[in-house]
């Protein structure tokens, strides 16, 4: 089968990257040919078919790091709302090589709706595959700083997105995504897209919920490439891996380890200033904490492989994060927050730990455990790893994701 493959980026920057180019791999190991469509970028793995991509509307990662000249604000918003340059470089892309499918990964705000509308024209079936909550949301994450967990907009009280500064923490800038999302909504982008692909039944259900037809929605997991058995060992310290976010539950993480002599090491990135903010405030306290920054899949092995367990305080509704599959793929129990998706990856007593809701006195009682009672670790790990060979396979997503393709290209 022909898949063009569509995401906005063409590097790896975060999970849904990550499984860009893990399930590229599956598929052309199967004997499929996948085209990537993307944005031209100085950052992006090698492609032959660079060419066709998007033009960049600058070479940052995210909005807050670009220079706002007239000229990025408005091929930014117009992206974001419903872009006709998009639009014609699809059709090329798809008249030139003439795909049977769409696979989209993430075409908000970067590439646009509107590469839609054009599979669409060509009867040429759309499949996305949700990574967060776009779609529902408009800062995509059904949180904000000033309430925490918020699903206003999913509850018909979308101005709650102005009033409380979702997005950028501004006023303007909420509004203009959630004119967006209202466009979208008047345009039935969800309509037109004939399937979803949905890795977590959480994220299904508030997409049902939304009033996505349940018959488009598809539970299928995301999976970990496992290349080999990982010869591991539990050393008494725990490891964060992710982005160094205020809704990644940073400030409870830290908060667990203050005043103890339990080791944390902390791999992954701030882009708002936020790490620094917590380097600052753990200056002043006692904690054997190490931030030891961004660093390559690669480079993450080794801590993988020896740390006691990994965390994930998470205090948004992540969704499925890959963080918790690599951790399984090193035979590691993961220490998870109780909301969201996390307790279907996590199973209490099993395969990690559950605590609750930013609380850092739970937590803390969790890793206190998990230190007491290493071989019983050590056993959850085991299952864990189980469950990489089996239910997050790439041989299990790879059925259930061509199940749904066959059937599509063939109606």
């Amino acid at each position: 089968m022909r898949i063009a493959l569509v995401n906005y980026r063409y590097y790896v920057s975060g999970g849904p990257e990550r499984y860009m180019f893990n399930i590229k791999e599956v598929l052309e190991r199967n004997g499929h040919e996948v085209i990537p469509f993307s944005i031209k970028s100085s950052k992006n793995v090698p492609s032959p078919y660079e060419e066709d991509f998007l033009d960049t509307v600058d070479d940052q990662t995210y909005f807050a790091q670009s220079k706002k000249t007239l000229r990025v604000v408005l091929k930014s918003f117009t992206r974001m709302f419903y872009s006709f340059e998009a639009k014609k470089a699809f059709a090329r892309f798809l008249d030139k090589y003439k795909p049977e499918i769409v696979y989209i990964i993430h075409y908000h705000n970067k590439i646009s709706p509107s590469i839609i509308d054009v599979a669409k024209a060509r009867n040429i079936p759309v499949v996305h595959r949700i990574s967060d909550f776009q779609y529902m949301c408009p800062n995509a994450l059904f949180y904000n700083e000033r309430k925490g967990i918020c699903e206003d907009c999913l509850n018909s009280r979308s101005l709650s997105c102005v009033k409380n500064k979702c997005v950028m923490n501004s006023r303007v800038y909420s509004a203009i995504k959630l004119a967006a999302k209202k466009l979208h909504d008047f345009l039935h982008t969800t309509e037109k897209i004939d399937a979803f692909v949905v890795p977590s039944t959480f994220t299904l259900n508030k997409l049902k919920k939304y009033g996505i037809a349940e018959d488009k929605l598809n539970h299928i997991p995301t999976f970990f490439n496992l290349k080999q058995e990982p010869d591991v060992s539990y050393l008494p310290y725990f490891l964060y891996v992710g982005r160094i976010e205020k809704q990644k539950g940073l400030l409870t993480l830290v908060n667990a380890f203050v005043g103890s002599s339990m080791k944390l090491k902390i791999i992954g990135f701030s882009n708002d200033g936020y790490e620094d903010e917590l380097k600052e405030y753990l200056s002043r306290k006692e904690c054997d904490i190490e931030f030891l920054g961004k660093k390559s899949f690669g480079e993450i092995e080794p801590y993988l492989k020896n740390c006691l367990c990994t965390i994930v305080p998470s205090e948004w509704y992540d969704n499925f994060p890959n963080a918790i599959l690599e951790s399984f793929a090193f035979k590691k129990p993961v220490i998870a927050t109780d909301i969201g998706s996390l307790p279907e990856l996590v199973e209490d007593g099993k395969t990690g730990f559950l605590f609750k809701y930013a609380s850092p006195e739970d937590l803390k009682s969790k890793l206190k455990q998990a230190l007491e009672n290493v071989d019983a670790v050590k056993v959850m790990g085991e299952k864990a790893y189980e469950k990489i060979c089996t239910v997050y396979s790439p041989e299990m997503h790879y059925e259930q994701l061509m199940k749904l393709f066959d059937k599509l290209v063939e109606k």
